[in-house]
């Protein structure tokens, strides 16, 4: 009996924060997976973390900013050729006095419109809470 190599489970806490109408997103680096595309800017979460503190953590990490983790927009999972992935999208907050976001760890950020959210940017496992933060955001989506 031929049995599947064990594929990687991977638990990702990933952030919606809106001001002004607008969305933060950030570009994934070279030589990651998935490089180049936008994405909800978060990460992994570790054995043991809350959701909600290592979104805040991973915000810290890729971004210098201080943060707070809200309500859950969008759960979703996607199963990628190596590995799968559940992902928990919040909304998320910035916290007063912290600083602007700056890319740390990430290639670029960007406050984007809901016409400047193209779903041929996105990795495959963020299209279900792309689509309702487009219709969060209103209309303009090209």
């Amino acid at each position: 009996m031929l049995h599947a190599r064990p594929v990687q489970s991977l638990l990702v806490a990933a952030a919606v924060i809106v001001e002004a109408g607008r969305v933060l997103v950030t570009r994934r680096p070279a030589g990651t997976h998935l490089a180049g595309a936008w994405e909800f800017p978060g990460g992994k979460v570790e054995p043991g973390e809350d959701p909600r503190e290592a979104v805040a953590r991973e915000l810290r990490e890729e971004l210098g900013i201080d943060a707070r983790a809200g309500e859950i927009l969008d759960v979703t999972f996607h199963r990628y050729p190596d590995k799968c992935v559940t992902l928990l999208f919040f909304e998320v907050a910035r916290l007063p006095g912290s600083p602007a976001p700056e890319p740390l760890e990430v290639a670029e950020l960007r406050w984007a419109g809901p016409g400047e959210l193209a779903p041929a940017d996105f990795p495959p496992a963020d299209l279900a809470a792309l689509a309702k933060v487009r219709r969060l955001l209103g209309p303009g989506v090209r």
